[in-house]
C-alpha cells in the first residue's frame, strides 16, 4: 500500500498505506466511538485496515486522461480480508462481517445517486450493520486531504436517516416473513408492502463447504431422515473426476432434484457450492417447484479441512482446496429462508 499512489483528486494525502492510517485515526475521533462495543471498534478498525487494501491489485492510469483509477478494488478487497483473517484464526462470523463492511464500505456517499435510496439501505441492512457503514463513510471521508472530488460529508448523513426512517440502522431490515425477505433480493423492483403466504411443498437443504469440510458429517447428524443428491455421489456413479464429465454430473443431479421436487419430498442437496453465483442457480430451480430453502456452510479451520480430505476416498489435491478458499463467498441471508453456519474447530 505504501507504494500504490492515488489520484490526487481524490487523496492528495497520497499512498494508500498514509490513507489508511489517517482514517483509523479518524475513527477514534467519532463522537461515537466511545458509545461503541470493543467488538465493533475492532470491525471498524479492521474494515479500515483492509478497505483499499486492494488498491495495488486494480490500480491503472489512464492513458487519456492519466487520472489513477482502482476499479472494483472494495470486491477484491472483501476476498484479501476473507484470506487474511481466515488465516489468523478468526471466527467465522467477525470475519464475514468484517469482509462485508469492506466489500461495501463506498456506498453510503452514493445513496443520493440512487434511484430508490430505501431500498438501498434495506438492501444493505441483510448484508453489513448500516450504522457501522455509515460511521466508517464518515472517517473515511475526514481520512484524507482533498475535498475537490469527494462527496460532502452531509451527504453521508442521508445514509442515516433513510436506515433509521426504515428501521435498518442497527439492525436488519424486519420483513414480514422470511418468504418477503427472499423474494425482495429475488426481484428486480421489490414491494416492501406485499406480505406474501408462507406455503411451501418442501424444505431443500442446500449444503456449501469446501471439499472435506465435513457436509456430510453435518447431514448424517442433522437431517438423516432426509434424501440426499450428492454430487460427490454422482461423480462416484458415472467413476468420474472432479474436473471430468461436469455436464453430465450436474443434468443427472438436476434431473433428480426435479423428481423429489415434483413429490414435494425434502431433501438435501450436496456439492461445494462456494460461489453465489453458483448457489443461485440451484435455488433458482428449488424455488420454481416452491420449495422452502435452507442454506448450511460447513467451515473448520484449514488444517481440519486437509486432514479430513486425505481420509476421503477420492480426495481433492491440497492447492484446489486453497484455491476455491480464496475464491468462496460464503452463503449470506439475502439467499435462503433460513442460513446455517457451522464452524466446527476439530475433526
Amino acid at each position: 500500500m505504501t507504494d500504490c499512489q492515488q489520484d490526487s483528486g481524490w487523496h492528495a494525502e497520497g499512498n494508500v498505506w498514509t490513507h489508511t492510517q489517517m482514517v483509523c485515526a479518524e475513527l477514534s475521533r467519532l463522537d461515537e466511538w466511545l458509545s461503541l462495543t470493543p467488538h465493533q471498534q475492532t470491525a471498524l478498525l479492521f474494515t479500515a485496515l483492509f478497505h483499499d487494501a486492494a488498491k495495488p491489485l486494480t490500480t491503472q492510469v489512464d492513458p487519456g486522461t492519466k487520472r489513477i483509477t482502482s476499479p472494483k478494488h472494495a470486491v477484491k478487497g472483501e476476498h484479501l480480508a476473507r484470506s487474511i483473517l481466515r488465516n489468523l484464526g478468526c471466527d467465522l462470523t467477525t470475519r464475514e462481517e468484517i469482509a462485508r463492511l469492506v466489500r461495501y464500505h463506498g456506498r453510503p456517499a452514493f445513496l443520493l445517486e440512487r434511484a430508490n435510496p430505501a431500498n438501498e439501505v434495506i438492501s444493505l441492512s441483510w448484508f453489513a450493520n448500516n450504522r457501522l457503514l455509515y460511521l466508517f463513510a464518515i472517517a473515511d471521508t475526514r481520512g484524507r486531504s482533498t475535498d475537490e472530488m469527494t462527496r460532502p460529508e452531509e451527504n453521508l448523513h442521508f445514509w442515516r436517516l433513510a436506515a433509521e426512517e426504515a428501521d435498518c440502522f442497527e439492525k436488519p431490515y424486519p420483513f414480514a416473513n422470511d418468504q418477503a425477505r427472499v423474494l425482495f433480493y429475488r426481484q428486480r423492483e421489490p414491494n416492501l408492502h406485499y406480505i406474501p403466504h408462507e406455503d411451501y411443498r418442501c424444505t431443500v437443504t442446500l449444503m456449501s463447504g469446501l471439499p472435506g469440510a465435513g457436509k456430510d458429517t453435518w447431514l448424517a447428524a442433522n437431517r438423516s431422515a432426509v434424501p440426499v443428491v450428492s454430487l460427490d455421489d454422482i461423480r462416484a456413479e458415472l467413476d468420474v473426476e472432479a474436473v471430468d464429465n461436469r455436464g453430465e454430473v450436474i443434468q443427472l443431479a438436476r434431473e433428480r432434484c426435479r423428481e423429489l421436487l415434483r413429490s414435494g419430498q425434502s431433501f438435501a442437496f450436496s456439492a461445494t457450492n462456494l460461489l453465489r453465483q453458483t448457489r443461485q442457480r440451484w435455488i433458482d430451480l428449488f424455488v420454481d417447484y416452491g420449495a422452502r430453502i435452507e442454506i448450511v456452510y460447513v467451515e473448520p479451520p484449514l488444517p481440519v479441512v486437509f486432514a479430513q480430505n486425505k481420509r476421503r476416498e477420492r480426495s481433492v489435491p491440497e492447492n484446489i482446496i486453497r484455491e476455491l478458499a480464496d475464491k468462496c463467498e460464503p452463503p449470506t441471508w439475502t439467499e435462503a429462508h433460513d442460513l446455517v453456519l457451522h464452524q466446527p474447530t476439530t475433526h
